[in-house]
């Protein structure tokens, strides 16, 4: 099983897409790949800059944000 880290970056004040179906070419944006899957963007608005942590696991209880679960999984 695979252990990616998550996604850290600084974001500016905005609305953002991100992946939930794995498939995006811009991850961990969404590029509209999920469309006919089912599955959808998770929409995060921010009213400030900050820095996220973006789940790449695709576990965390808290997604789109890292919750650590990565950490817990066995690599390779």
């Amino acid at each position: 099983m695979m252990n990616p880290t998550p996604y850290v970056m600084s974001l500016e004040p905005g609305s953002y897409y991100f992946c939930a179906c794995g498939r995006s070419a811009s991850l961990p944006f969404c590029d509209g790949s999920h469309q006919g899957s089912g599955v959808e963007p998770f929409a995060v608005d921010l009213a400030e800059s900050q820095t996220v942590a973006i789940c790449a696991c695709r576990r965390s209880a808290n997604r789109p944000f890292c919750d650590g679960t990565h950490k817990s999984l066995a690599a390779g």
